[in-house]
């Protein structure tokens, strides 16, 4: 079985998202199975495992409906792409698509680093369900990184293809001491869905607390969140490297997020293998991930999360969330989703190859 992995999303400089997703588990399916990158920019390849690769068209640009004719040459089997925009016309291989959440569809602001004409292509999108529906169904497979995502998938009726749940993980977090530290952290975007504010506010009502923003953040954006609650003890990193995340996660009093609508919620997992507690909005893909090891409020609940994050003053109560969110986070590993990933891939492929119609 030949396979192509598209990772021409996986960034240059530092991952995001869907960029790590690719990087983990394409490193980890070359574990199990031989495979051949797809790249669009060379310098992606520092960014990924040492594989064999093919230089193809970025898949913003506009031979993107075509591709299919530039992956034809290397003749695979079957393709995965961590995306669902990947073309499909005039394919001659088997193709499984992803697609990570429906944010969008209730929160249409687009990504901020996409060229102008894409943003704009991007919201027209998101109007309706239809194009969604189109892309998915060229594919012969549909996969997605939680049960919660594949739940939407279903009530929607966006495929009528099968729908697999190939999950997140994280990347281990770089050594180091612990340093306790009266520190809450949020990683994660400063988008209006993601609902910092209600971080902040309860920040103020914690007075002995610090909250570390740990992400890029736009000066406005800064000025605001500082007016909102001038109480509350901000410290904003305007994004970190690695090694300075992990410093604030060991010892932690806990990882919060207030967000309205995630995916998947790679923080959470990342904050949980260190054994740092995880206080979060009560949405169903956090009740997922976290499981019984996190503690929940309201996304508007200000004083609910005052008083989950309190709660965590008890030694006894520290000590058992952080046990049980180790457990927890050992559920995801990209070993285990690449394992998951690969059976879809085997089950797809036929002795010829021929693509579903």
């Amino acid at each position: 079985m030949r396979i192509a992995f598209d990772c021409r999303y996986v960034r240059t400089d530092h991952h995001d998202g869907i960029s790590r997703y690719t990087a983990g588990l394409v490193t980890e399916l070359a574990r199990l199975h031989p495979v051949t990158m797809l790249v669009s920019d060379p310098r992606q390849l520092r960014m990924l495992p040492d594989l064999p690769w093919h230089l193809v068209s970025s898949p913003t640009g506009p031979r993107e409906p075509l591709v299919a004719r530039q992956v034809n040459r290397l003749a695979p089997d079957v393709v995965f792409s961590p995306m669902q925009t990947m073309g499909s016309w005039g394919r001659r291989y088997r193709l499984v698509l992803t697609l990570h959440d429906l944010i969008y569809y209730r929160h249409p602001t687009p990504p901020r680093d996409l060229p102008a004409p894409v943003r704009v292509l991007w919201r027209l999108y998101h109007l309706a369900w239809w194009p969604q529906r189109l892309l998915l169904n060229r594919a012969d497979a549909v996969v997605t990184v939680s049960a919660t995502t594949a739940a939407a998938i279903a009530e929607h009726r966006l495929t009528r293809r099968p729908v697999t749940v190939v999950p997140n993980a994280a990347e281990p977090l770089p050594d180091g001491p612990e340093t306790p530290g009266r520190r809450l952290v949020y990683m994660g975007s400063f988008m209006p869905y993601k609902n910092v504010d209600v971080l902040v506010r309860a920040a103020a009502e914690l007075p002995d607390h610090e909250l570390h923003l740990m992400s890029r953040v736009d000066p406005a954006e800064r000025a605001r969140l500082t007016a909102l609650a001038p109480a509350a003890r901000l410290v904003f990193h305007d994004g970190a490297s690695d090694a300075e995340y992990a410093a604030a996660l060991r010892g932690a009093t806990a990882l919060v997020s207030a967000s309205r609508d995630e995916g998947f919620g790679i923080p959470l997992v990342e904050a949980m293998s260190v054994g740092t507690p995880v206080v979060v909005s009560d949405i169903p893909v956090f009740r997922e991930v976290g499981g019984a090891a996190a503690a929940y409020a309201d996304p508007d609940d200000v004083a609910g999360f005052v008083a989950a994050i309190r709660a965590l003053d008890d030694p006894a109560v520290r000590t058992a969330r952080g046990a049980a969110a180790r457990e927890q986070a050992a559920r995801y590993t990209w070993a285990r989703s690449a394992r998951t990933l690969l059976d879809l891939l085997t089950s797809l492929t036929t002795p010829t190859g021929t693509p579903t119609p």
